[in-house]
């Protein structure tokens, strides 16, 4: 992508997670801004978000925030100026949801084992006993 395309999206990004924090509410559930993916004509926003709640919330979030897309749209452009505004397309991102097991198991992973010194013999290292160390 192109330097201005992502400014653009990460400026998008920015600016709709204040309109959603300030402006929108969602009974019993957090969203949050994950990404936003702008095609490279500037037509299109795909506003991936990631909503903490139960299957039928996150469901009855996206079709929320769907229905107010308009309102949240016309918000966004008052804040960012553009010479065509995308239209905002919300998809449910579900890659904390995928996340969290993952770092379910890192935190039950035993301790590593401490580093042991190599042992040694009369002074001489064990790689001396195979044979790698000899000199001719």
């Amino acid at each position: 992508m192109s330097l201005r395309v992502d400014k653009v999206r990460e400026l998008m990004r920015r600016e709709l997670s204040m309109i959603l924090e300030k402006d929108f509410r969602i009974e019993d559930c957090l969203v949050t801004i994950h990404d936003v993916s702008l095609t490279p004509d500037m037509r299109q926003c795909f506003v991936y978000v990631g909503v903490i709640g139960k299957p039928h919330q996150q469901d009855a979030a996206i079709e929320k925030l769907t229905k107010a897309r308009g309102f949240i749209q016309r918000d966004l452009y008052k804040r960012v100026k553009l010479r065509s505004s995308p239209q905002l397309f919300f998809r449910l991102d579900k890659s904390v949801e995928r996340g969290v097991p993952l770092l379910n198991i890192i935190d039950n992973l035993p301790p590593p084992l401490p580093d042991l010194p190599a042992e040694t013999e009369g002074g001489k290292d064990t790689d001396d006993k195979a044979g790698k160390g000899k000199q001719a």
